[in-house]
């Protein structure tokens, strides 16, 4: 970081510092050019560098590629609802998961058809059937009432559905991994061969593949599942099915941070001021799941694992190197001798790197424990996930000259009318106390964090969201609405 910059790292001791890319500290510099985006589009701001996006991209097709395989990757549109990195997918030569009836309709809209789309929604309308079928994408189909609903509507339409079952219920190291969602392992070859084979009821359906997504991170648990699903695939092909692809769904971790270290000198300063009751990390001293229960830790860290040396590109390989236990091939070697197309719907690692998200200073105060609580003009669901909170240190960026050299512990909060509307649980420690109209940037928030929870309460506005074109000396021209994208 240049000596002459105003804008710090929270935590410059330690704490949590995320990777960042050149973009990134390029626009922190620009002070001037930060100000002309908030005069024109008010905070919070989230800003999507497309190039970034089309590099990690193209990142995972050269391993696809490194093995010779038939592969397709589908971006998973409900990471981020930016229309610009559904464009962006398409000019990559990628394809893009849709997961509701908007996402499909505005997919189709922005150039998706037959073989660059897929349906995977939990949840499945006629309407999304109908638009599915009409478009020739393939539906994935969870349950067997979904696929008497697909059947009955392709046989309306006079057409066929195209689809792929999901399969669930995997054994891994003698233990069976639950999901809510699919057919079971165990039952689902019984059931294609008598539900989808010649002469049943189903005849306006046409099975074109398996799919499964698991919960949890496992390279292990991925190229088992994986391993048991081409073991399915070869069985029923021999009963003269035709299924062409396996999709494996997303999951695929990806790491946020640049020291192994420092994330796990967090996890051991957290545990112990939760066992000394001590805890000065966090706000009101949360946790994050560890808690202390007849005077013993217990629980365990209920956030993303923000620090991975496997991730993205590594993780794939590990799932296709992975060997299958009655042949002794690697899941590779197999699809490329059952001639089978792969498919993923990598999200949040696809993003990497894509997005931050800006916000403007409203206010400062100190609370009844003195601790300084620097209010945003954004509320917890524009930077929101599923975890316990975003480990990731901050940037602050100062408009004008410093109130003071002493440096400053606080907690971001948010515009909601809730006690719990702190935007980073963890303090963050700054170089001074920043001003009312400082900015804030929270980095690497494209993926999961910017849009998945965002609310309207209060009839507050939702979050800007601008798209870059540009690698760099940004002016105002370069930011476009994701609105303006037809």
């Amino acid at each position: 970081m240049k000596n002459n910059t105003k804008y710090f790292k929270g935590n410059p001791e330690g704490g949590l510092t995320p990777i960042t890319s050149p973009w990134m500290h390029q626009l922190f510099e620009n002070q001037k050019l930060l100000s002309e985006l908030f005069r024109k589009f008010s905070s919070p701001i989230n800003i999507h560098h497309l190039p970034t996006f089309a590099s990690t991209i193209s990142s995972y097709k050269e391993v696809f590629e490194s093995y010779d395989l038939k592969y397709q990757i589908f971006y998973a549109r409900k990471a981020n609802k930016s229309k610009s990195l559904v464009k962006q997918a398409f000019g990559s030569g990628i394809g893009v998961d849709t997961a509701s009836l908007r996402e499909l309709e505005q997919s189709i809209a922005l150039g998706g058809k037959g073989d660059n789309l897929v349906l995977t929604a939990a949840i499945k309308t006629k309407e999304q059937y109908s638009l599915a079928i009409q478009n020739e994408i393939p539906i994935i189909l969870d349950n067997f009432e979904e696929l008497e609903q697909a059947n009955n509507i392709a046989k309306q339409l006079n057409k066929k559905a195209i689809i792929g079952i999901r399969v669930s219920g995997f054994i891994v190291e003698e233990s069976k991994l639950y999901s809510r969602f699919g057919f079971d392992i165990e039952k689902v070859e019984q059931f294609i061969s008598k539900k989808l084979d010649l002469g049943s009821p189903y005849q306006n359906l046409k099975l074109k593949g398996l799919h499964f997504h698991l919960d949890g991170y496992s390279t292990q648990q991925r190229g088992k599942a994986l391993s048991d699903c081409l073991n399915l695939i070869r069985s029923l092909n021999a009963k003269a099915f035709d299924i062409s692809f396996i999709d494996i769904g997303g999951g695929i971790l990806m790491n946020y941070l640049e020291s192994e270290q420092e994330w796990t000198d967090f996890e051991t300063k957290l545990k112990n001021a939760v066992q000394n009751d001590r805890n000065q990390l966090t706000f009101n001293n949360d946790g994050l799941g560890y808690e202390m229960v007849d005077g013993k830790l217990r629980g365990s860290l209920k956030t993303y694992p923000y620090f991975n040396k496997v991730n993205g590109t590594t993780f794939i390989k590990e799932v296709l190197d992975y060997s299958n236990l009655q042949t002794g091939k690697t899941n590779a070697q197999e699809l490329k001798e059952l001639q089978l197309e792969l498919r993923i719907e990598p999200g949040r690692s696809l993003l990497s790197l894509t997005g931050i998200t800006l916000a403007k200073v409203a206010h400062r105060k100190q609370d009844a424990k003195g601790q300084w609580l620097v209010g945003l003009e954004m509320n917890m669901t524009q930077m929101m996930s599923s975890s316990k909170d975003f480990l990731l240190d901050p940037f602050i960026i100062y408009k004008d000259s410093q109130e003071s050299n002493t440096s400053v512990d606080v907690f971001f909060t948010g515009a909601y009318c809730l006690e719990r509307d702190v935007l980073l649980k963890r303090k963050i420690s700054l170089p001074t106390l920043p001003k009312i109209g400082d900015f804030v940037a929270f980095v690497n928030t494209a993926g999961y964090m910017m849009h998945f929870f965002e609310t309207e309460a209060h009839l507050f506005d939702l979050s800007t969201n601008l798209f870059l074109n540009s690698q760099g000396d940004f002016t105002l021209t370069d930011f476009i609405d994701d609105n303006a994208i037809k």
